[in-house]
């Protein structure tokens, strides 16, 4: 009997159910929602790169979001454009939480060719992973980047940042997150040079972005 225990199905089940049972006891404390600057106030600059729009969010896509702030902008360095869209959830106990792009894109008439994780250095300890894909709308293509950001914990997979919610809620009684998504189109098809665009730009306004999200 006590093998059985031991097996892998028999520990994942005892984890959800630790999990499960950590969840509920934090249910019926009073969250801490920590404050946090608005995201309209992030810079207009991020070294050489440049604010060139601010693109608006329809109130249908807001209603899906359900988003607690957003930010959705478009920034330009020289010949290179990067789209830069945050959605900041100071809780999730509403039943609130990041939609995936990989679920959202598709909606939009975006259509996905490869996906993948990348490592970016931001400059921290170690190199953040992030998700890669590249992406179609006719013959139009872009690079997109995005992963959820709590405080200093960057994670590219959706159940990793599922577990890190409950995880947080059990131990700090906290909830909060973001997702954060970059977009730079593709030109003349080279997918690799998009992709360095891309990383140089979030490794521009990341230290910058850090400071909006509640630490």
């Amino acid at each position: 009997m006590f093998k059985s225990l031991q097996s892998a199905p028999a520990l994942v089940v005892t984890l959800i159910l630790v999990l499960q049972g950590g969840l509920l006891y934090s249910s019926i404390r009073p969250e801490i929602v920590p404050d946090s600057r608005p995201l309209a106030q992030v810079p207009a600059d991020f070294g050489a790169w440049r604010l060139e729009r601010e693109s608006a969010v329809d109130k249908e896509t807001q209603d899906v979001l359900q988003a607690d702030d957003l930010l959705s902008r478009v920034y330009r360095s020289g010949a290179s454009e990067a789209g830069l869209f945050v959605a900041a959830f100071r809780t999730q106990r509403t039943g609130k939480a990041p939609h995936s792009p990989k679920n959202c894109l598709p909606g939009s008439g975006w259509e996905p060719l490869t996906s993948g994780t990348a490592a970016v250095d931001v400059g921290l300890g170690a190199p953040i992973e992030v998700n890669r894909y590249v992406i179609s709308h006719g013959n139009q293509r872009a690079v997109v980047l995005y992963w959820y950001q709590s405080r200093d914990r960057v994670v590219a997979s959706e159940y990793k940042a599922k577990f890190w919610t409950v995880a947080d809620s059990i131990r700090l009684n906290r909830t909060d997150t973001a997702l954060v998504r970059v977009l730079v189109p593709v030109a003349d098809r080279d997918e690799d040079a998009a992709a360095r665009t891309a990383y140089a730009f979030v490794q521009s306004f990341f230290g910058a972005l850090k400071a909006y999200l509640p630490a």
